[in-house]
């Protein structure tokens, strides 16, 4: 995996997570505690963690397979 793939995977996953993770955490937060708020700083931390790692796990269970 050269750089430019990688940056393409990290642009694809990110954003999916980003949403995933607000959208769990508002629910979360509205049915255990009645306040719907989105929790913005560990929605974007564990966007840009996923991000990075879930390209880099392709990568090793393609070079397994192979």
């Amino acid at each position: 995996m050269n750089f430019k793939q990688f940056v393409f995977a990290f642009c694809l996953v990110a954003p999916i997570v980003l949403i995933v993770s607000l959208v769990v955490g508002y629910l979360y937060g509205v049915l255990v505690h009645g306040v719907g708020l989105l929790d913005w700083e560990s929605s974007i931390r564990f966007a840009i963690i996923l991000g990075i790692v879930l390209p880099l796990i392709r990568q090793v269970d393609k070079k397994k397979a192979a």
